[in-house]
């Protein structure tokens, strides 16, 4: 009996069923960026001061400039000139508009210091979750959080959708991430105070990538077997579209709570894919439902103007069920080139998450344009993925991943040395390192499913790619703690911990052109030269194995 791929050959692998499909679902990967990456614009943090009703007063009293009521009244410069004040009772009548703490200092011993105790005034047109909750100084770990609590939803979100879906089905788990992720986004744009707000957050974490991941399942399983890893790719530079939409809207509504809103409306919308998209055929026939699954193909080869050949018209798996083995996480690390494999995937992904959401988070403290500088960095993603398209089949997977990470690596060192007048130079290093980063996430995805045998690939996958996951959690408290030392220290970081990723996915085999192993023995036996027949398979998709851009 022919499987869902044989019936592809006949009525269209990638026709206009598929394409419709496939544009619909890239709307979903778009949609994802303002949760992914949005804490650039939800959680700025503009140059602030402490708040000081006295100071206000005398100020318009005397007639002094921002410039000349900043130097007599705020000490600094420094950290202490956004966190301290000077105990100073501003309203008392013997200040003078001339240097009016000369009087008193006594012995030219400098003034006490003391914490902010009337909030802060933030240097800003617009607003955002810093502005509004006063998450600086002693409370600015609480943005860290707000950033980490996401990609803790992300982590378990990403752990259970594969069997969710599976259990459950592809439509039915796409609609209801949509229905929540929309409901809760909105709700936390009405959001009272800071902790309903990391409430809301959170939720969108656990079902906004799971939906992401759902899409991607979706369109791999609709089209043919040569247009996988082509759909794949091209899935994830929607999410690049998203970035450049993301850019300009945030430009055009500085004030969060509006940003949130306008972003999280368009997902009820998805609503309406209840009539748009179809189950899974593939799904229904591993739940025993053919005749289902039959009058979906029919409905795609009706869209697609083809004749379903009356030979066809019974359906199998497309895998046969043989004798089944029960993959174990101790298979990942109990033979000695399965275990490199998995500790140098699960660094590359830990690396590939810390670095592509550090640099977004590191380019939004830099105190010049950010929608610029994030739109400029945003579009360098589109050469990396025809980089991938170009180099994967030609020359290889294991040197264009090793090189993107050394890029990335060596982009974030010099960046450190580049004076602040060059900007420009600076922006150049930065895009640079943002595309190695993007090119070695694509990697990563792609040679993680081609170095396991087939009966843990899907648990090699999903085990190594949480790390990327962990690196979301950690990568707020890394970037803008190390922040608060010295400017320039995540960038130290992000070099090492690239350049170390380079170094150790040569250690890796080469995978292009060689069959994907189906035993332990075969995944042993890869570092020497293998099998030269080519299989074209990119990514098993009845579970989840893909990542995030």
């Amino acid at each position: 009996m022919p499987t869902v791929d044989d019936i592809l050959e006949h009525i269209g692998e990638f026709n206009f069923f598929q394409k419709q499909t496939f544009f619909l679902l890239c709307l979903i990967s778009a949609a994802f960026t303002p949760i992914y990456v949005g804490i650039v614009f939800l959680g700025f943090t503009p140059d602030h001061r402490c708040r000081s009703p006295g100071v206000a007063e005398l100020s318009r009293r005397c007639g002094w400039s921002l410039a000349e009521e900043l130097n007599y009244t705020v000490p600094g410069p420094g950290p202490e000139s956004q966190c301290l004040r000077y105990e100073v009772d501003w309203n008392q009548s013997t200040l003078g508009c001339l240097d009016p703490l000369a009087s008193l200092a006594t012995n030219g011993s400098p003034l006490p210091l003391g914490p902010c105790e009337q909030g802060w005034v933030y240097d800003t047109p617009g607003s955002s979750i810093v502005t509004e909750f006063n998450l600086v100084c002693a409370d600015s770990w609480m943005l860290d959080l707000f950033q980490s609590a996401v990609n803790v939803g992300f982590f378990i979100g990403s752990m259970s959708i594969g069997y969710i879906a599976d259990r459950f089905g592809r439509k039915l788990c796409l609609l209801i991430t949509i229905l929540i992720n929309a409901s809760s986004g909105v709700l936390m744009a009405i959001s009272p105070n800071y902790t309903w707000m990391l409430i809301f957050r959170l939720i969108q974490g656990l079902v906004s990538k799971a939906g992401w991941l759902i899409g991607y399942i979706l369109i791999t399983e609709f089209v043919g077997l040569r247009y996988r890893r082509t759909v794949g790719i091209f899935y994830q530079v929607a999410f690049t579209i998203g970035l450049l939409v993301l850019a300009g809207v945030a430009y055009v509504l500085p004030h969060w709570r509006w940003l949130q809103f306008t972003v999280t409306l368009p997902n009820f919308c998805f609503l309406l894919y209840y009539w748009c998209v179809p189950e899974s055929p593939r799904w229904l026939i591993s739940q025993n439902k053919n005749a289902k699954a039959m009058k979906i193909i029919k409905h795609i080869a009706k869209k697609n103007g083809k004749p379903l050949p009356g030979s066809l018209q019974s359906l199998r798996p497309d895998e046969e069920v043989g004798e089944k083995l029960n993959p174990s996480f101790l298979d990942l690390v109990r033979t000695p080139q399965i275990r490199k494999h998995t500790l140098i995937l699960m660094y590359n992904w830990f690396t590939s998450s810390v670095l592509y959401q550090g640099l977004i988070m590191h380019m939004g403290l830099a105190g010049s344009n950010i929608y610029l500088d994030f739109f400029y960095s945003a579009l360098v993603e589109f050469p990396a993925a025809f980089l991938i398209i170009l180099t994967i089949d030609r020359i290889g997977r294991r040197y264009p991943w090793a090189v993107s990470n050394m890029v990335a690596g060596a982009a974030c060192l010099v960046s450190v040395f580049i004076p602040e007048d060059l900007h420009w130079l600076r922006v150049t290093a930065a895009c640079l390192g943002r595309m190695g980063i993007t090119m070695a996430y694509e990697m990563v995805c792609l040679v993680n499913a081609e170095l396991y045998p087939t009966f843990i690939r899907n648990l090699g996958v999903l085990v190594c790619s949480s790390m990327c996951d962990i690196g979301g959690i950690l990568t707020p408290f890394l970037v803008y703690r190390l922040t608060d030392i010295w400017h320039e220290l995540p960038l130290v970081v992000f070099a090492v911990v690239g350049l170390i990723a380079g170094g150790l996915v040569l250690l890796l085999p080469e995978t292009k052109g060689k069959t994907l192993p189906e035993t332990i023995e075969e995944a042993e036996n890869m570092q020497r030269s293998g099998k030269n027949k080519e299989k074209m398979i990119y990514i098993e998709v009845k579970k989840l194995d893909t990542p995030l851009n």
